[in-house]
């Protein structure tokens, strides 16, 4: 009876350190996802103390090594950017601004030759006056397109901005919390598979679905970083010279009288466009003005009082 009661005893506690160690997971990985939102890097403290905490469920042989791999992942990674060797990876962005008296076939060139160098064209908003384009092209061909969509048979160029966004640093954090994501959940696999008590099975798969979402971030945020890397965006910004050459002014007699003719014209012009405006409205609403006008008039003569003879005035004697 003592032996039975005594391996009882020993079963809930080890089933009371596998759900500590399970809390504690739980606690990390929330940690991590908050820092996943915010952008901001995981400490490594969490992250030991989670393996600290699958080693005292699986067995604690583990924990001082992965306490110190966590502690000294940070330095590491440092001086792994900071070397001279280490290729840098840059987030390149241009903008371009020409004015051409052609919009549209300036936009039809500008997106022929970022197709021909592998880019393609992203949002366009193409008008007979103005265009906005937003372009990807190769990085590593950036500045070779650059030189054409400043060409001049494009148009003239008024501006050029670029500017470059160094994300060494976090890629290599990425792939790091990669590489432990995928380790801790192995992990916490290998724990699924050796638990028996069906709250440790609930537990343990709610923990292996939350962590797969974490890694399954991860590896989306690494895509678009590799995207970014690759190819870089150009800004494309395209509007018609409206603005009239400059007439120099002529003071000859000659000149004079052209002004006045060009006065004139322009006047009759005018005034033309004018009794075309209003002709409408005098037909509409002058014709029956004047019937009416001209119905009361002939209602107004009868009406008249007729002028009373004046009575001879008879003097008295």
């Amino acid at each position: 009876m003592r032996s039975t009661k005594q391996r009882r005893l020993a079963g809930l506690l080890l089933a009371l350190a596998a759900t500590g160690g399970l809390t504690a997971c739980g606690s990390a990985s929330d940690s991590g996802s908050a820092a996943d939102m915010r952008g901001e890097r995981p400490a490594a403290a969490p992250e030991a103390a989670s393996t600290g905490s699958y080693g005292t469920s699986g067995g604690s042989g583990g924990s001082g090594g992965s306490d110190k791999a966590a502690t000294g992942e940070k330095p590491q990674q440092a001086a792994q950017v900071g070397q001279p060797g280490v290729d840098r990876k840059l987030v390149r962005t241009a903008t371009i601004v020409l004015v051409t008296p052609d919009v549209r076939d300036s936009a039809e060139r500008a997106r022929a030759i970022v197709v021909a160098t592998g880019g393609y064209t992203g949002q366009a908003d193409v008008g007979s006056r103005s265009a906005t384009m937003t372009l990807y092209v190769p990085s590593d061909k950036l500045d070779d397109t650059l030189g054409k969509l400043s060409a001049p048979e494009l148009g003239k160029e008024e501006s050029r901005s670029q500017a470059a966004e160094d994300v060494t640093e976090q890629i290599v954090d990425v792939e790091s919390r990669i590489q432990t994501q995928r380790a801790s959940l192995e992990r916490v696999r290998a724990l699924l598979g050796r638990a028996q008590q069906i709250s440790e099975i609930v537990q343990l798969e709610s923990e292996v679905t939350r962590r797969e979402a974490d890694l399954e971030s991860l590896l989306k945020r690494r895509e678009r970083l590799a995207g970014s890397v690759a190819m870089s965006t150009v800004t494309l910004r395209l509007s018609r010279d409206s603005a009239p050459a400059p007439v120099a002014d002529d003071d000859t007699l000659l000149g004079a009288l052209a002004g006045g003719w060009k006065a004139f014209v322009d006047t009759t012009s005018f005034v033309v466009r004018a009794v075309a405006l209003v002709l409408p409205f005098a037909v509409v609403l002058g014709v029956p003005a004047y019937l009416l006008w001209r119905r009361w008039r002939r209602s107004a003569r009868p009406a008249q009082a007729q002028p009373v003879a004046q009575e001879p005035v008879t003097q008295e004697s």
